[in-house]
């Protein structure tokens, strides 16, 4: 044992809380030795030459003050482990030399004076050994050396006295000092023991810390850690004017993936992905993966506006790269969203929004590109509030109506069905266009009331048409994705009196998306009515032919955006090829945004049976409709 303590501290002991354990007790140590020694002088002062008296006991004390000042003074938790063990091994250099001045200076005043002087002496030298025990256990090599040397000169002398006394006094020494050192050893082992526990509650601890903060899939940190590292960049910037950055990419033809090759490939994407981004990580750049195909990035003094744009558009492409996966080349395609924290005052969940808002900007009008948040995008924000607050305290009913378009049947030259279209007048904002508060709608959770509303005075509107004209009308992806308003739709059209075959529900690729499965049983349970399923905006997905062929559809209307083309080959191209496969599956074609009289002549030279758009006619309020209708009627009177 006292060998391993020689040797130094135990394997794996930190220095340093050797260290910070040693300092509690060294200016004791020190202010017991010099006043201890002070006492032990002041009895000799009269009998011992005034060497031994005031001047070695004052130089010992001012030398036992001056390192009591200097350890008082340490700060061990500032040091390295070198630095630390350094400290350690020079303290145990000084405690020998200190123990031999010690006791040498009480052996030679031992000579000096009667018994009550040398028994002074020997409880001199036994407090001394005792106090050193007991301050030094944090370090018993120093200890053991104290007490070898203090009990060794002291046993010497003892043994060389021929005194009873002493010889009796050394046998009693040496037995408390071996109690001694045992308790010693074993508080030191204690003492080891604890440390160990506490270095390894302390790793799992952190360990436990890393899992929570660590995303399993992908190895990044986690939403968790990117609020939190969030959070400390805002209250890091408190006062000062400092500047960062938070971005937000997303996979934008994940969904498709998933859908098409399974959740493993899917899996295996985002675990590519992760690998990519991290390449991106520093000490300035945060990556993390916040869930789902959405990935987290935080820029510390990110330089300009367009340089950190620049940075994440360079993101953006890199996550573009195809992902081979075994015989799977996977695509996707990346969009992101930035915000720049420009100084103190800032809320993380407002700078969230706001990257998240400029996400949305990318997928809607910039994909494959970084948009960042700008003072448009906040006055864009400020006024779809404004039309959320007045949605929610609006009068429906009354202050929402339907305007109708015409749909054209080429072949009778007569109206087919019109398409009701959403108008609301708000008495606080006036005119709202409908992309405004349907969106608004969504956000607040409104959409399915006012889907049902303007539905049932759709219907009711169309119960005034002619037999033969039908209704079309549209659905928003929210509707389609719950049971309950599609349960509201079925009771609505019943309701209605309504012929359901005269109806034709309208529905976007992004309402596929959002839940196919849910999709398909709530289209299933619409047909079984009789109503008709048209997929509208056709052409402008990413997949809209791997719906086409999986979905009970009536109608696909060709999006606006190819007819506008369509004096062009590649429009030309298209057009007749979404013709062609409607012709092939059965499906009536319907052509949008038809102004002009060129494009007109061009749907139907390639066999576009309906056609809807400026030129045949603007939206309209049901009584305008019901007067065409009439005006178009008496002419063909007329004619025959």
């Amino acid at each position: 044992m006292l060998t391993m303590a020689l040797a130094g501290p135990a394997e794996g002991l930190s220095a340093v809380r050797q260290l910070v354990e040693l300092r509690k007790q060294m200016p004791t140590l020190y202010g017991l030795l010099a006043v201890n020694a002070c006492a032990l002088a002041a009895t000799h002062f009269s009998l011992a030459p005034l060497v031994l008296t005031p001047v070695l006991p004052g130089a010992l004390s001012t030398l036992c003050a001056a390192r009591a000042v200097h350890w008082w003074r340490m700060r061990p938790e500032e040091m390295s482990e070198v630095e630390a063990g350094r400290q350690l091994h020079r303290s145990t250099v000084l405690t020998a030399i200190f123990s031999i001045a010690f006791v040498g200076w009480a052996m030679v005043l031992n000579s000096y004076g009667g018994p009550y002087e040398q028994g002074h002496v020997a409880f001199f030298v036994a407090i001394t050994v005792i106090a050193c025990i007991f301050c030094l256990t944090h370090l018993p090599a120093a200890a053991f050396i104290v007490t070898g040397i203090v009990m060794g000169v002291f046993l010497v002398c003892c043994v060389t006295s021929q005194n009873r006394v002493f010889l009796a006094i050394a046998v009693n020494s040496v037995l408390v000092t071996a109690v001694m050192v045992r308790v010693l050893a074993n508080n030191f082992r204690a003492f080891v023991q604890l440390v160990a526990s506490q270095a390894e509650a302390c790793r799992l601890s952190e360990e436990n810390a890393r899992l929570a903060h660590t995303d399993s899939l992908t190895g990044l940190p986690n939403r968790r850690y990117f609020l939190q590292r969030l959070g400390d960049l805002i209250e890091g910037s408190a006062g000062r004017d400092a500047r960062f950055a938070l971005a937000i990419f997303d996979l934008d033809r994940f969904k498709p993936i998933n859908d098409t090759y399974g959740h493993t490939v899917g899996d295996q994407v985002l675990a590519e992905t992760g690998r990519r981004l991290a390449a991106f990580a520093s000490a300035d750049v945060v990556v993390t993966r916040l869930g789902g195909d959405e990935f987290g990035v935080l820029v510390r003094d990110p330089g300009s506006d367009a340089e950190v744009v620049a940075f994440c558009d360079v993101i953006c492409a890199d996550l573009q790269r195809p992902i081979r996966i075994g015989s799977i080349l996977a695509e996707t395609g990346c969009s992101g969203g930035l915000a720049v924290c420009r100084g103190a005052g800032r809320e993380a969940d407002a700078l969230f929004d706001h990257a998240d808002y400029a996400l949305y900007h990318s997928k809607e009008h910039r994909r494959g590109a970084t948009t960042l948040f700008s003072q448009v995008h906040e006055d864009a924000i400020r006024t779809e509030r404004a039309v959320e607050a007045a949605l929610r305290t609006a009068d429906l009913a009354a202050e929402m109506t339907l305007h109708y378009q015409p749909i054209l049947d080429t072949r009778t030259g007569a109206i087919a069905m019109v398409e009701g279209l959403a108008r609301w007048t708000s008495p606080v904002l006036g005119p709202v266009s409908p992309d405004r508060f349907i969106a608004a709608a969504e956000r607040c959770g409104m959409i399915h009331t006012v889907t049902l509303l303007l539905l049932r005075k759709a219907l009711a509107d169309c119960a005034r048409l002619p037999p033969t004209v039908g209704l079309s009308f549209n659905l928003s992806a929210h509707d389609l994705a719950s049971p309950e308003t599609v349960v509201a739709i079925l009771a609505a059209v019943r309701g209605s009196g309504l012929d359901p075959r005269r109806l034709t529900l309208e529905l976007t690729e992004t309402a596929l998306m959002r839940d196919f499965d849910q999709a398909k049983e709530a289209i299933t349970a619409l047909r079984s009515l009789g109503v008709k399923i048209a997929l509208d905006d056709f052409g402008t997905g990413y997949s809209s032919l791997g719906y086409v062929h999986r979905l009970p559809l009536d109608k696909i209307k060709i999006d606006r955006s190819f007819m506008a083309d369509i004096g062009t080959d590649l429009g030309r191209s298209l057009v007749s090829t979404i013709l062609n496969l409607c012709q092939n599956l059965g499906l009536d074609g319907i052509a949008e945004g038809v102004e002009t009289v060129e494009q007109l002549e061009a749907a139907q030279r390639y066999g576009c049976r309906y056609v809807q758009g400026y030129l045949i006619g603007r939206p309209m309020p049901i009584g305008d409709v019901l007067g065409r209708l009439r005006r178009e009627e008496g002419a063909q009177r007329l004619r025959a």
